[in-house]
């Protein structure tokens, strides 16, 4: 959305140099230079808007709850006009709550900034989106819950929704981020959040605050490697400041994943996590393997029968004072493999391989945490084992291709590099 912006703003400014040096020059050419400058300002302009009238990437339009309302925030946070909260329609029971701010003997927490929105039975907050038809997108969003154990939140575009689980704490700052895909399929859209829940205190509820929207792109498959994304660097998208990593809940729909090519086929979810606040084997962005068998992620990908292949992946801890042991169960075809992960003083991950002959013309690639790990510090948080750089290939065909040795000893691939420049169009 910035880049677009700033696209505009050059095509209008060149745009209106070339008027004005048209009028400066007071010759015949000068009308040729004004027909041009009008040309390109028209064309510029018709571009530009087209592309921007799209979401891209980036936080909803005041999806942090910190622009402030008409009158000001309300003293109680509680309110039945549907339009108190700026750029949302409201409908139910919803409260904009403050950071610090008590409910009898129970302080609500305020995942970031200082304000944020707690939904009441039934209530939803919506919003107008446009979106390109056909294109995958994903939904971050934090959370955090207040009375009941069993509260969930249902976000949706509709026609297509999900309820996410809010039972399971991930973090013990009590609160998580979480990310949801969908496939556009209109143009004109409605992010909607709704509490589907029925307490018996009717302004219990989940907290909602910081919602984006990211265009996904899909990776184009390596000719010599079977994995897609097995790099991990397509994902939903990610606050700088936000030090949680992204939740990703059970979606068994490869198509619409916040992670490319991967499903997660179990009760729990997993943690995105990336280089700004975790170790990270390779380029920017990994997986955390949380809650041992009831996290997984897996991918089908394309083998020929009777082949011989071997899987390779990275293995480590991401930094995050997760307590040893740390291992995976790895699954590709019919072998799997425990692999644990051996802490080295100069490297904060290995590289591990399984290797199988294929037995059809898809093959699941699959792994999950050994163990049920918390971190030392705080002995609640959940974490465990982190893989990345997941590679299926021929055996003896290689598949590592080009690569460059950063600065802080990692590898990155020519692949991650290019990503990680166009990533970084997102901030």
């Amino acid at each position: 959305m910035a880049l677009t912006k700033f696209s505009l703003l050059f095509c209008l400014v060149i745009s209106h140099l070339l008027a004005v040096f048209a009028a400066e020059d007071g010759t015949h050419s000068s009308s040729h230079l004004s027909a041009s400058a009008v040309i390109s300002s028209n064309m510029c302009v018709i571009l530009s808007v087209n592309a921007y009238r799209f979401w891209k990437s980036g936080l909803l339009i005041n999806g942090d709850f910190e622009t402030t309302p008409p009158g000001g925030f309300p003293d109680d946070g509680a309110t039945d006009n549907p339009n108190t909260i700026p750029s949302w329609k409201l409908g139910g029971m919803v409260e904009l709550v403050a950071s610090g701010q008590k409910q009898g003997g129970m302080i609500l927490i305020v995942p970031e900034g200082r304000h944020a929105v707690r939904l009441g039975n039934d209530a939803q907050i919506s919003q107008e989106v446009k979106l390109e038809k056909g294109e995958i997108y994903s939904i971050s969003f934090s959370a955090s819950r207040t009375c009941a154990q069993l509260e969930s939140l249902n976000v949706s575009v509709p026609p297509v929704s999900q309820t996410i689980d809010l039972q399971t704490l991930y973090s013990v700052q009590g609160w998580d981020t979480y990310a949801w895909a969908f496939q556009a399929v209109q143009e004109d859209a409605n992010v909607v959040f709704t509490n589907p829940g029925m307490e018996d205190d009717p302004t219990c509820g989940p907290i909602i605050d910081d919602i984006a929207i990211k265009k996904l792109f899909v990776p184009t498959k390596p000719k010599d490697n079977a994995v897609l994304n097995g790099d991990f660097e397509e994902g939903p998208w990610m606050f700088r400041n936000a030090s949680l990593g992204v939740l990703l809940p059970t979606n068994l729909d490869e198509e619409t994943s916040s992670l490319p090519g991967w499903i997660v086929e179990s009760n729990r979810a997993v943690r995105y996590i990336d280089s700004y606040h975790f170790s990270v084997p390779g380029g920017k962005r990994a997986v955390e393997l949380l809650s041992g068998k009831e996290g997984i992620i897996s991918q089908m990908v394309t083998t020929t029968p009777n082949k011989p292949y071997t899987m390779s992946f990275s293995l480590g801890h991401a930094g995050d004072t997760c307590k040893q042991p740390l291992a995976v169960m790895a699954f590709a075809g019919d072998q799997a493999e425990n692999v644990h992960y051996t802490p080295n003083a100069n490297s904060t991950f290995q590289t591990a391989h399984v290797n199988f002959t294929a037995k059809a013309e898809k093959t699941r690639v699959a792994f999950y945490s050994v163990y049920y790990n918390t971190r030392s510090d705080d002995m609640s948080s959940l974490c465990g084992p982190v893989v990345d750089d997941i590679q299926v290939v021929v055996s003896g065909s290689g598949g590592v291709g080009f690569s460059c040795l950063r600065s802080d000893g990692k590898l990155e691939t020519l692949t991650q590099i290019v990503k990680e420049e166009a990533r970084l169009l997102e901030f």
